[in-house]
């Protein structure tokens, strides 16, 4: 396993999110943040979406497109990344744009941005990491295989929209998945 230097940098509210144990994680679910970079995902990361808790969304690891990795929470830490998964699993968030800015126009459903080989050997290097870290962990989903909402379109309400798409189309699964000792999870 090649090195991994992962920049660690809590999100302000980490403190408030619940603990768990090794023994509770055993799956990752990957997610891109459809937006244009990493300050941007940050902005929206530090943005208070639960008042009671005090709390909002965000996965654990973030990779940019260089392959830098950071960690916003720890891993035995409930971050809020998919609904009703989020007790058992670790977020990653791919920067990509992903359907950025027109996330939910009728028009603009397809995700472009390829994700560079950079940023896949880094997410590869970070899921072997995690396997050996968590004994549990055995697979791997893509938000978008636990999110099956449809939604109104902003610019056309009476069609449906995905409300998520990631990690998209461009996701190379075939690739990660034969370099991994997780299987796919979720996949509808």
């Amino acid at each position: 396993m090649a090195d991994l230097c992962i920049l660690s940098r809590p999100l302000s509210y980490t403190a408030k999110l619940e603990s768990r144990t090794p023994v509770d994680i055993s799956l990752v679910v990957i997610h891109c943040t459809e937006l244009p970079d990493l300050v941007m995902a940050r902005q929206y990361a530090e943005q208070i979406h639960y008042p009671t808790s005090g709390t909002g969304n965000s996965g654990h690891f973030y990779i940019d497109r260089d392959g830098s990795i950071e960690q916003w929470v720890e891993p035995l830490q409930v971050a809020h990344h998919v609904a009703d998964m989020n007790q058992n699993s670790i977020g990653i968030e791919l920067v990509n744009r992903g359907r950025y800015p027109h996330w939910f126009n009728s028009n603009h459903q397809q995700a472009e941005e390829k994700y560079p080989q950079e940023q896949i050997s880094s997410l590869i290097t970070l899921l072997d990491k995690l396997t050996n870290e968590f004994p549990n962990l055995k697979a791997v989903a893509g938000h978008q295989d636990f999110d099956t909402r449809m939604i109104a379109a902003a610019d056309k309400p009476e069609i449906l929209v995905p409300r998520k798409i990631d990690p998209g189309p461009q996701f190379p699964w075939d690739v990660v998945l034969a370099k991994v000792q997780l299987q796919r999870s979720g996949q509808q």
